[in-house]
Parts: structure tokens; C-alpha cells; sequence
């Protein structure tokens, strides 16, 4: 297969955000999504968490369109209020019922605070 791939973005805090993910095969043909759903993790840092010091996660939305093998991922503004300005790492994971989990998407987010008129 031909994931996972590396996106860094910006966002705007409490803004909509959308990105589509169209993920291939090794052969550059479309991986066949049927089965699969998706999750979209938004964490402060990546890695293991401990309990001293827990890493604070936020679910973004993931929705897996099977029929066009394509993964929508939107950063909507009650999750992304949540979002205080600085950088984030994020993971876009399909998982099957056959209990396969692929990693599509990985990067960071820059958050920044909402721009306002002068």
C-alpha cells in the first residue's frame, strides 16, 4: 500500500476545515474502502500517554465514502474551539471487522487564534 502519508496544515481555531483522502494501492490503483471505517485523532503530542501526564486527545470527523473509496476528514468549529493556539499532531486510521487498521494520514496542525478586523 501507498500510506501513510505526511500533511501539515494550518487551521484557524473554530473554523470548518475539510481535507479528502483518495488512498492507492502500491500499484496506484484505489484501495477498495468497502468494510472500513475511519477515525481522525487530534492529540497534543504523539506517543504514549502516562498517567502523571495524559495526552488530551480530540475526535475530529472521519466518514468513509466507500462507493468512491475516498475518506472525508473535517475539523468542525465545536471540536476545533477546543483547539487553543499552538501545534498538534494528528493520525487519519481506517480500521475493518476484520480487525485490520491502516494508518492513512499523519502530520501536525498549526492552530492559530481567529483573525480579526483592525
Amino acid at each position: 500500500m501507498a500510506f501513510p502519508a505526511t500533511y501539515n496544515f494550518s487551521y484557524y481555531r473554530g473554523d470548518t476545515l475539510e481535507f479528502v483522502i483518495r488512498p492507492k494501492n502500491s500499484d496506484g490503483s484505489a484501495f477498495d474502502l468497502d468494510g472500513y471505517d475511519a477515525d481522525f485523532t487530534i492529540a497534543t503530542a504523539r506517543g504514549s500517554s502516562t498517567t502523571s501526564n495524559p495526552i488530551t486527545q480530540y475526535t475530529a470527523q472521519a466518514v468513509v465514502d466507500d462507493a468512491n473509496d475516498l475518506v472525508t476528514c473535517t475539523i468542525l468549529p465545536g471540536v476545533g474551539i477546543d483547539l487553543t493556539a499552538g501545534t498538534y499532531v494528528y493520525d487519519v486510521q481506517i480500521d475493518s471487522t476484520a480487525s485490520l487498521i491502516f494508518t492513512l494520514v499523519t502530520g501536525s496542525i498549526t492552530v492559530t487564534d481567529h483573525i480579526t478586523g483592525a
